[in-house]
C-alpha cells in the first residue's frame, strides 16, 4: 500500500508543477521603475522644440493650421515618452512576485490532498487490500485454508461494503463445509451488488445442500427468480438434476444435466455432469451413448441405524445426514445423503450423484470417512445437542463390504 500511494503522489507531481509554474516564471519579471532624469530630459527637450516651433510662428514661417499640426505631434511625442510616468495615479501599481504565494501552496496542497482522497473513496484500495492479503497467505509457506479465512474474515471487518470480499469467503466457507457461514456471505453480497441469476443460483445451490439436497419453498423462490432473469443458468439447471435424480425421476435428471452441461465452460464441471448422466442411464438399466458419460464412478453402501437409547431424544421427522469426506479434510462433502429418523436403519448407497460440487467427488479419492448426523433443526452445519456417528476411514474398492455407521454420542 505504501508503493501505492508514493507511485500516485509521483503522477502528482506534474499537475503540482503546472500550477506553481506562473509563480515560479514570476520571479524573473520585474516591474517598470520610474526614472524622474528621463522624465525630465524628455520635457526640457519638448519644451525647446516648442520654443523653436513659436519662434517660427512669430517669423510667419508656419500658417495656424500647420503650427496646429506641429505643436500635436510635439505633445504626442511627449506623452508616448512619458505617459506611464507622468500619469501614475491613473494606473495601479504591478504587485509583487511574491504576492499571492501562499494561494499556490494551498492550491497545490488541495489538488494533491484532494485527488488522494477521493482515489481513496472511489477506487480500488479495497481490492488491492484483499488481493494483498489473499497473496500473502498463498505464497506463505505451509499457509491452510483455515488461515486464508481468518486473513479474509479480518478484511470483511475492515471493509464490510466490498462485496468481492464476501464472495471471496463464501466459497472458502462452503469448501470448509460450513454452509451458514457461506450462505450468509453470499446473501451479503448480493445484498451489495445486484440479484444478478449467477449469484442467485450459486445461493440456490448452498441452500438447496444445506437443506439435505431438500427443495425447499427458499430453494425452489431462488430458482424460480434465476430462470426468470436466465433460462439456460447452468448451475440451477444442474441443481434441478440432482433434485430429480434423488427423487428417482432419472430422465428428468438426464434432461436437466444436458442442458446444463451446454452453459458450462469448465471442462471438469462438464465431465462431472456427463459421469451424473451416465449414473443416471445406469439406475434406469439404459446403456449410455457412445462417448458420453466416461470415466470412473465410485460408490459406497453404507447401513445406517440409530443407537436405541438416543432414539428418545429425537422426533421421527428429525432429519439425517449421510456425509462421505476426504480424510484429510481438506475438499468439500464429496457425497451427502439425507434420511430421517424413522428411516433407520436403511442402506444407502453414496456416489459421485451424491456430491455438492464437481471439484469434489467419491471417485477423485482412495478412502473416506463417514459421518452420520442427526440434526434437531434440519441444519447441515452441525449444532450442539445432534446426535453423531462417525466410521474410517473406509478404502473405496469394488470389492468394498456394505458399511456399518451407528449414531451413536451426543454433539457438545
Amino acid at each position: 500500500m505504501i508503493v501505492l500511494w508514493l507511485l500516485l503522489s509521483l503522477m502528482l507531481l506534474p499537475a503540482v508543477w503546472l500550477v506553481c509554474r506562473p509563480l515560479w516564471r514570476a520571479r524573473f519579471e520585474r516591474a517598470p521603475v520610474d526614472d524622474p532624469a528621463h522624465t525630465a530630459e524628455n520635457v526640457a527637450a519638448y519644451r525647446r522644440r516648442l520654443a523653436r516651433l513659436d519662434a517660427a510662428r512669430q517669423r510667419d514661417e508656419l500658417d495656424a493650421e500647420r503650427y496646429a499640426e506641429e505643436r500635436l505631434a510635439l505633445e504626442r511625442g511627449l506623452l508616448d515618452d512619458t505617459g506611464e510616468s507622468a500619469s501614475p495615479r491613473w494606473r495601479s501599481p504591478r504587485r509583487s512576485p511574491r504576492s499571492g504565494r501562499w494561494l499556490v501552496f494551498v492550491l497545490a496542497a488541495g489538488l494533491v490532498a484532494g485527488s488522494l482522497g477521493l482515489y481513496r473513496e472511489e477506487g480500488a484500495v479495497g481490492d488491492l487490500a484483499l488481493y494483498t492479503a489473499i497473496q500473502s497467505v498463498r505464497h506463505a509457506p505451509g499457509a491452510t485454508p483455515a488461515e486464508l479465512v481468518a486473513r479474509l474474515e479480518t478484511q470483511a471487518e475492515r471493509q464490510p461494503g466490498n462485496p468481492k470480499v464476501w464472495l471471496t469467503l463464501a466459497p472458502l466457507y462452503r469448501d470448509a463445509g460450513r454452509l451458514d457461514k457461506a450462505i450468509a456471505s453470499l446473501r451479503r453480497a448480493i445484498a451489495l451488488t445486484s440479484r444478478r441469476p449467477e449469484l442467485l443460483a450459486r445461493l440456490a445451490q448452498l441452500e438447496f445442500f444445506a437443506a439435505g439436497r431438500t427443495l425447499t419453498d427458499e430453494v425452489q423462490s431462488l430458482i424460480d427468480e434465476t430462470l426468470s432473469r436466465d433460462p439456460r443458468q447452468p448451475i440451477v439447471l444442474g441443481l434441478l438434476g440432482v433434485a430429480a435424480f434423488d427423487r428417482q425421476h432419472y430422465d428428468q435428471a438426464i434432461d436437466y444435466w444436458r442442458r446444463a452441461s451446454a452453459g458450462y465452460d469448465d471442462e471438469a464441471a462438464v465431465a462431472a455432469l456427463q459421469r451424473g448422466i451416465a449414473i443416471a442411464r445406469q439406475r434406469q438399466g439404459e446403456s449410455g451413448r457412445a462417448g458420453e458419460g466416461s470415466g470412473s464412478t465410485a460408490s459406497l453402501r453404507v447401513r445406517v441405524s440409530l443407537a436405541d437409547n438416543l432414539r428418545e431424544r429425537v422426533a421421527p421427522d428429525a432429519s439425517v445426514f449421510v456425509v462421505a469426506r476426504d480424510v484429510d479434510g481438506k475438499l468439500p462433502p464429496l457425497a451427502v445423503e439425507r434420511l430421517r429418523v424413522a428411516d433407520l436403519p436403511r442402506t444407502v448407497t453414496l456416489d459421485d450423484a451424491d456430491a455438492m460440487t464437481s471439484r469434489a467427488r467419491l471417485s477423485a479419492v482412495d478412502r473416506v470417512r463417514l459421518v452420520g448426523r442427526v440434526s434437531q433443526q434440519g441444519q447441515a452445519a452441525p449444532r450442539p445437542g445432534d446426535l453423531v456417528g462417525r466410521l474410517g476411514p473406509v478404502t473405496l474398492a469394488d470389492d468394498t463390504p456394505v458399511q456399518a455407521l451407528r449414531i451413536d454420542h451426543v454433539v457438545e
